[in-house]
């Protein structure tokens, strides 16, 4: 197949991915960004769910897990949800300095009271939103895809990238754990990002 096939090919199933989602079935993007230089750089303004300033500034000072979600999700957001709370578990105290961040793509539902309400029965992780625009700003300083998508009802639903972000205590990427990776190796990759201090 040529070069241009090829392309075409990879348009097409786009094309039908997209179309998938415009009928109403649930997707996200697993996405992993290729380049980490100045990743998360920017200027945002947002808001935690106990009405403290956050910015790119917040994740200075200890290592961090960061995703990206919504609490209209049917499945990715409270399992991965589920599965950092896990993760603080199997961790126990060697996870004593390890924040959490649950920051939404979907501003217009997720005021401060639904989010804090949300991510409330995990015991770890701080809920995140702001104004649209702000929110476009990290979603775009991060490198996340999001996106509205109608469903026939008129409600709505969003796409969106599903991998944790790992952060070390100055707030640089030190890389992903993507959805339902194999525990075990979460884990690892947890202790390896602890162990840097």
């Amino acid at each position: 197949m040529s070069n241009l096939g090829r392309l075409r090919a990879v348009l097409w199933v786009l094309v039908a991915v997209a179309g998938l989602g415009a009928a109403g079935l649930y997707t996200y993007s697993a996405t992993r960004p290729s380049v980490a230089q100045n990743l998360g750089d920017g200027d945002y303004q947002l808001t935690t769910a106990s009405g403290e300033a956050f910015n790119r500034q917040s994740f200075d000072g200890a290592p961090s897990m960061l995703f990206f979600g919504f609490t209209h999700c049917p499945e990715v957001c409270p399992t991965s949800l589920a599965e950092m709370t896990s993760w603080y578990e199997a961790l126990g105290d060697e996870a004593k300095d390890l924040k959490a961040y649950f920051v939404t793509v979907d501003p217009e539902r997720d005021t401060a009271e639904i989010i804090g309400d949300y991510v409330s029965w995990t015991g770890h992780v701080t809920g995140i939103t702001g104004t649209p625009e702000e929110i476009e700003k990290a979603a775009k300083a991060w490198a996340i895809y999001y996106q509205k998508v109608p469903l026939e009802d008129g409600d709505y639903t969003m796409d969106h990238t599903a991998s944790v972000f790992l952060l070390n205590k100055e707030g640089n990427f030190e890389g992903t754990i993507a959805y339902r990776e194999d525990s075990a190796t979460a884990i690892a990759k947890l202790r390896k990002l602890l162990a840097a201090g």
